[in-house]
């Protein structure tokens, strides 16, 4: 069984550096390339299931993704939905670091003891975003391909897990806009991680694949 672990395209609120969490905002025109690049990449690849995040950003990127003669195939499964920040939604990372000092220096040093004020945790995701994968995966057979598109910090806590790392290590890495992490095995408990990040439809070896706020 294959896996084809994405991020969604960028958005507006992405490019200035805003907080989303699970405000449904949609892909920028860059966002849109970005999808279809990846759907590019795709194109003759082989996929037998494909699920997203059922916020708009998530859903579009898998449907450009697949393509228009495949989008028909696309469910939503909420489990996949991009962690709830509360309070910080819509609003820029200057302005949590000067309203929420203390909680803003604890998300990036000990991001696993953070609970989002009026929000959730990083293991409230991951308690939701791996029963979501486990269902994505249900029978599917050796030889097949599921495409999860999600968001930030799911892609990040599922990582982790199948890595085992813990979740403090959770910015160890990078989830780029349209980035895809390829996951082989026979069952997700026995994934192991073949590509990471890779952005390579969309950005050089040594280009900037960054993003500034989940």
């Amino acid at each position: 069984m294959r896996v084809l672990l994405a991020r969604h395209g960028e958005t507006p609120w992405n490019a200035e550096g805003r907080y989303q969490g699970q405000e449904d905002i949609a892909l920028s025109a860059t966002g849109e390339a970005q999808a279809r690049a990846l759907g590019e990449r795709l194109r003759e690849v082989r996929i037998d299931r494909a699920v997203s995040s059922p916020l708009a950003r998530a859903r579009r990127t898998a449907e450009l993704a697949l393509g228009q003669a495949r989008a028909p195939m696309l469910s939503a499964d909420a489990g996949f939905m991009e962690i709830a920040h509360g309070e910080w939604e819509g609003l820029l990372a200057a302005e949590i670091r000067e309203r929420d000092p203390e909680r803003a220096r604890a998300w990036r040093d000990a991001p696993h003891e953070v609970l989002m004020p009026g929000g959730e945790s990083l293991q409230h995701v991951l308690d939701r975003a791996w029963p979501a994968l486990e269902r994505a995966c249900d029978g599917l057979g050796d030889g097949d391909t599921l495409l999860v598109v999600a968001h930030d910090a799911v892609n990040r806590v599922l990582l982790c897990r199948i890595l085992g790392l813990p979740l403090p290590r959770l910015w160890s890495f990078r989830q780029a806009p349209t980035t895809l992490n390829l996951l082989e095995g026979p069952s997700p408990d026995r994934l192991e991680v073949v590509r990471l990040n890779d952005c390579a439809h969309h950005t050089p070896l040594f280009g900037e694949a960054v993003h500034r706020a989940l």
